[in-house]
């Protein structure tokens, strides 16, 4: 999404993204839906996402160079994939994970997310900034750019005057489902993924034989060999 423009080109992008979300808060009303489940909602790794956020944040045109600052778009995408994986047992975690992927996959394989002319003539947006090099993050469509689909090519007339991609339609799909979701109490039990590594941390708070169960003292039957109980 064309986001690394001068703060009034980014509010057109502010702006789609509270229209979704209004939009989804007046469905899920509409359904019978309630703000109250967001009270319980369990949400992990938030500081990740913030961190992700705050990468996006970065004025990609100037000081730390177009490479850094490539590689700083590259590793908050990064971080907001893995925040999504951790809560993918929320709704429609599925479609956030595909549109992010999906832009990473154009950023990487181009050096940046190509932008098509008819979708910034559409978004009634100029060029300014793209010419030649381009940013970090973006640069206008050449010959050269390949999974050009994926791009920004999807452009929305003014007053939102945005450019999109594919990749942020599943993005926004996917917040939109997620509210109307919660909305209506159909969230379910966001469980913390059990852990790959550091087991006995994340089980802090399991009893003794469950966190270290090859560590913990087996009691022994009759015979010399172990029982899983120690009552008779």
């Amino acid at each position: 999404m064309l986001s690394d423009q001068p703060p009034s080109r980014r509010l057109p992008h502010v702006m789609l993204v509270l229209i979704v979300i209004g939009l989804a808060v007046c469905v899920g009303f509409i359904a019978g839906g309630s703000l109250r489940p967001f009270d319980r909602l369990r949400v992990h790794w938030w500081g990740i996402a913030l961190a992700g956020l705050a990468l996006q944040g970065i004025s990609l045109t100037s000081g730390i160079g177009k490479q850094a600052g490539w590689a700083a778009l590259v590793g908050s995408y990064g971080l907001l994939l893995a925040f999504a994986g951790v809560n993918r047992r929320l709704p429609a975690s599925w479609l956030v994970m595909a549109g992010l992927m999906l832009n990473i996959l154009v950023i990487g394989v181009n050096g940046g997310m190509p932008v098509g002319t008819s979708a910034l003539e559409t978004a009634g947006a100029g060029a300014e900034g793209l010419i030649g090099a381009g940013t970090a993050k973006h640069h206008l469509m050449g010959p050269g750019d390949t999974l050009t689909a994926l791009a920004d090519v999807i452009g929305i007339p003014p007053p939102v005057g945005a450019v999109i991609s594919i990749g942020d339609v599943l993005l926004y799909a996917g917040v939109a489902v997620l509210v109307v979701m919660i909305m209506l109490g159909r969230s379910g039990e966001n469980r913390r993924p059990p852990a790959q590594l550091f087991q006995g941390y994340r089980g802090k708070h399991l009893p003794p034989d469950r966190r270290f169960p090859r560590l913990t003292p087996q009691a022994k039957g009759p015979t010399g060999g172990e029982i899983s109980g120690t009552e008779p």
